[in-house]
Formats: C-alpha cells, structure tokens, sequence
C-alpha cells in the first residue's frame, strides 16, 4: 500500500490535525503529528527504531526527515528512546522530554537542542499545543502527551500499569485516542515470559491489559471520539482480534468511533482528525 502523503497541501475545512503511527510495539514505536496547516512540520512522539529503519519508515509515509522539527521522547526505555540522539544530531532537531528521561539516558548532548517539560505544562509547536502528563510506568519520570490545534484535541497514552484519576483527566474530551492495549492476562499468564517478567509487564507500573483499557475507554468515551487507535500490542501475550473485541465491549451499540489497531512494522495509515465543532 502507498501511504505516502502530498508533501504541501492546503489546510482543508473541518480538519485540524493529522496522525501516522509508524510502528508500535515492543520492537519500536514512533508517531508523527501535523497540524493540517502545517504538513511540513511534524512532531515525532518517540523514536524508537534505529535511524535508518526509521528513515525509511518516514520516507514511506510520503516525509522527509527534515520535516520532522521536533521529537517527544515519552521515556527512556529503548523501544521508545531509540535513535533521539543520533537523528537529533544528524537533522537538528529539538527534543523535547522529561529531565529524569535525560538523566535515565545518561543525560546525552541532542544536536538541535533540547527542552525540559513536565506534568502540567503547556508547549506550542508549529501550530499544536502539547500538554504532558505523568503515568504510572516503571522508567524516571515517564510522560505521555495530549495534544491539542484550535478545533482537535489527542491523546497518546501507552506504557503504563494503571489507570489513574489524573490520566483519566487528561484523556478525557479528545476526538482521537492512541490507546494502550497491551497484553490479555490470560496469556501473560500462560505463555513463555519467565515468572519475573510477567510480574513486571502485569503489574501496577508495567502495561495496560486488554481489560484496563476497556474499563479506561468506558470512562472517556463521547460522541466526538472519532478515532481510536488500539496501541502496544504485545506480540507474544495479545492478538489484534482480543484487543478490538475488549475496546468494542466499551463502546455503545451506535456509537461511530472509527477502531483501528496500530501494528509493529506498518503503524496506521495517516489518519484525519475533525475538529470536535465538524463532528458534532
């Protein structure tokens, strides 16, 4: 399938904001984010894939690197932290993360320089305002995003072990949603992972059960969620078919919240998110 998408292109009524995953998973993960008015300037939440397989994953997606101006790293693991340093060195970029992220990675020298944000503050990039907040996760002081243009509001919310009051907070009222869903707990329970392992990832700073989202989901759900993206996967402990039927138990029979799964080595396709005026 060719993703690519017009390089310059006029902003278009009723959108506001657009979104391609570009793989997500315990292999990698990497979003890009534009606000429609402003396709040449992307924001890219993590980065975690080497640099040429991330090139290549951009350019596939109809980019150039160097219209990627800025980079979120959510946390220092490495399937998200992956290559920030050498791509932010190479395009000089600025990174945006946490400072505990930039002492967990060793507190590294980013070429297009860096920004220190935290829980509660408010950034603008490019025509996007973005709003970090703080989840429950095993890394120093992981951050997940909210994002929000004039009219669009999203919300980026992976690798985390519970579901908290402040998250739910700051999830709520969006029109589109990337949305951990991690592992079923039955098969953590059963498959391969050594006993340490499975009481990491299950536990209460590890990652989000088909279950925990759905219940997430039910809490923050309204007419205006149009788009929601199922993220995280676990390729060993989950499949694509229990991570929908788990989101759709959450969702009323005639709700028109678009489902999509975002996949290790394809991501999404680009996907339009209308403003929360258009949608109503």
């Amino acid at each position: 399938m060719d993703d690519r998408a017009p390089r310059r292109h006029q902003a278009r009524n009723g959108l506001a904001m657009r979104l391609k995953n570009l793989g997500s998973g315990s292999g990698g993960n990497a979003t890009l984010v534009h606000a429609d008015s402003s396709p040449d300037r992307c924001l890219m939440v993590d980065c975690g894939m080497g640099i040429r397989e991330l090139e290549r994953r951009v350019e596939a997606a109809g980019k150039r690197p160097e219209d990627i101006h800025g980079i979120f790293i959510t946390h220092e693991h490495g399937d998200h932290a992956g290559c920030a340093e050498s791509w932010s060195r190479k395009y000089d970029c600025p990174v945006w993360l946490s400072r505990g992220t930039w002492h967990a990675l060793r507190d590294p020298q980013f070429g297009g320089g860096m920004q220190f944000v935290r829980d509660g503050e408010r950034h603008r990039f490019h025509g996007l305002e973005l709003q970090p907040f703080t989840v429950p996760h095993d890394a120093r002081e992981p951050l997940q995003l909210r994002i929000e243009e004039a009219q669009a509001r999203l919300a980026i919310l992976t690798d985390l072990g519970h579901i908290t009051p402040h998250v739910l907070a700051c999830i709520s009222g969006v029109d589109a949603l990337v949305l951990e869903c991690n592992h079923d707990t039955e098969m953590l329970r059963m498959g391969r992972y050594p006993p340490s392992l499975k009481k990491r990832v299950g536990g209460d700073w590890g990652h989000l059960t088909n279950a925990q989202a759905s219940q997430a989901l039910q809490r923050v759900w309204h007419r205006n969620l149009r788009q929601l993206i199922a993220a995280h996967l676990s390729e060993a402990n989950n499949t694509p078919e229990l991570a929908i039927a788990a989101l759709s138990s959450a969702l009323p029979p005639d709700h028109r919240t678009a489902l999509i799964v975002a996949e290790p080595d394809n991501g999404t396709a680009w996907i339009d998110i209308e403003s929360a005026a258009q949608a109503a």
